[in-house]
């Protein structure tokens, strides 16, 4: 026999041994010992001083439970058709899996390094100030999710299987919490394993992967995509191409732009990073002064707010991690944030982004056309490079004094590893973005009482949110005009996330090979 039952647990019962199986008992009538518990959900509810751990329970009353195991068929495809695949972040890792799955060969070109070599891009740009162009926090293998916070919450749940997705990370190496979890996420020091164990399954299986391989150009003949050009020397002849390179990889949009090939600019959002003591955070959330109790883990918070027509709202919080140089050029500073798996950084830091609608609100630029929203994206990493000192130290102010107009004669300490540097971002920022955001964040501090503090930095820029150029395709997936071309994830703008990324990796292969 199964039911199906929903418990909360306070913090007491949590923190008890076997409290979950106590409780269950106690609701059940039945003694510990003659039922099984598989956990389908838990979530905390701290929106109260007591705090709950709420369960959705699926009991097995004198039967075993189901195993976890799971499997994921991959065919050998060293003799199979080829699917060619630009770009080895989440779209195109999953699109490669389905290609295995189906029985198609996926021919997968990154212009980055490996995850191994990649740390040294990494340590490059956070100790020494250098920017490879090709291998950074967003370029190489895994794309840009392979260093994040790994969360995999997302609202695209009509567009593909989200189950599938978590599945397919326990298999390759995922925790099975994220099967279980209300806001699941792996954590930056383990996301680099999962991703290198997905690129020996696609090897294994017969499947390419070429690192350091650039694409370069487009061979096109009567609107049909014949073949790609790789480092600007190799010609590679291909039938069908699945385009996930992401959505800063802009001299892809700058190569199909002068091509002719269509696009269109997209609406997106800008604004900074702010970085809190994770201790504020904490005692807001939960209710709590000093240290937040061992069971609960480090908060977060999600906040939205209307302003002059546009939302601010936060964007990528992450908590316990640091926020982390995302430039993938010289001359420019861009900043994201990710946490480990245990979030146990000193520091919470969210992306707080302003709306930017690309027809109404930055008319300047009109002369770029499908380009507009790129421009407006560059020129203000140009100028977080500049304010910033001409390195990858970043543009900082406190926040209560970018809010109120004053230059901060010194900064909070930061978990920004190549430094910051005090700047007047309250006059920096184009009136659209910093207006907005300093409206913003006097109302955030309205909802959450203490978040409105001088412990508090804000770091910018913060600009790669999402794709400001989509790449559009009809309705089997393919561009309306380029036969053989298959825009796919966050670049072609189809995603928002690791796994709605995935998804649409899926679902680009699936088309890709229909009528191979």
């Amino acid at each position: 026999m199964v039911r199906n039952v929903q418990l909360r647990l306070s913090l007491k019962e949590e923190g008890t041994p076997n409290g979950l199986e106590i409780r269950a008992a106690k609701y059940l009538g039945l003694e510990d010992g003659t039922f099984k518990i598989k956990v389908l959900r838990k979530s905390i509810d701290a929106r109260k001083p007591k705090i709950f751990f709420n369960y959705k329970l699926a009991i097995y009353i004198n039967e075993p439970a189901p195993s976890n195991a799971l499997n994921f068929k991959y065919k050998d495809v060293s003799n199979a058709k080829p699917i060619h695949i630009v770009g080895f972040g989440p779209a195109g890792m999953w699109a490669a899996l389905r290609c295995l799955e189906m029985g198609y060969k996926p021919i997968v070109l990154e212009r980055g390094n490996n995850v191994k070599d990649r740390r040294r891009d990494l340590k490059a740009i956070n100790q020494d100030h250098k920017v490879n162009p090709e291998s950074n926090y967003c370029f190489g293998e895994g794309g840009a999710g392979t260093y994040s916070d790994g969360k995999l919450y997302t609202r695209s749940l009509k567009r593909g299987d989200v189950r599938r997705i978590f599945e397919s990370l326990v298999f390759h190496g995922a925790t099975d919490q994220i099967l279980v979890d209300a806001h699941p996420h792996i954590g930056t020091n383990k996301l680099p394993k999962i991703v290198q164990n997905i690129r020996e399954v696609i090897q294994k299986q017969g499947g390419e992967i070429h690192f350091n391989t650039k694409v370069t150009d487009f061979v096109i003949k009567n609107n049909t995509l014949k073949a790609i050009v790789l480092n600007n020397t190799d010609e590679m002849a291909v039938e069908r191409v699945i385009l996930a390179t992401g959505h800063s990889a802009r001299d892809i949009f700058d190569l199909l732009h002068k091509k002719s090939i269509t696009l269109e600019a997209k609406s997106f959002a800008m604004g900074v990073r702010v970085e809190h003591p994770q201790h504020i955070i904490d005692s807001i959330q939960y209710h709590c002064s000093g240290e937040r109790s061992e069971l609960l883990p480090a908060a977060s918070y999600s906040l939205v707010e209307q302003v002059k027509e546009r939302g601010v709202y936060s964007f990528c919080m992450c908590p316990g991690g640091f926020i982390v140089p995302a430039a993938t050029a010289p001359g420019e500073v861009v900043v994201n944030g990710m946490s480990p798996s245990k979030r146990n950084n000193l520091y919470a830091n969210s992306g707080i982004v302003v709306e930017i609608n690309v027809d109404k609100d930055i008319a300047k630029y009109e002369k770029f056309g499908a380009l507009k929203g790129l421009e407006y994206q560059k020129d203000l990493e140009r100028l977080a490079y500049t304010s910033g000192g001409r390195t990858q130290t970043a543009p900082a102010q406190r926040l209560t004094d970018f809010v109120e107009g004053n230059l901060s004669v010194d900064l909070n300490p930061t978990s920004y590893q190549p430094g910051l540097n005090s700047a007047p971002l309250h006059s920096l920022l184009p009136k659209l973005i910093g207006g907005r955001l300093r409206q913003g964040f006097k109302a955030f501090g309205d909802k959450m009482h203490g978040y409105y503090t001088s412990e508090a930095n804000i770091v910018g820029v913060e600009s790669r949110t999402s794709s400001p150029v989509s790449i559009p395709r009809n309705e089997k997936l393919e561009h309306p005009v380029i036969k053989g071309l298959f825009p796919c994830g966050e670049g072609g703008g189809y995603a928002g996330g690791i796994v709605s990324a995935a998804m649409d990796g899926e679902r680009c292969a699936e088309a890709a090979m229909a009528g191979l």
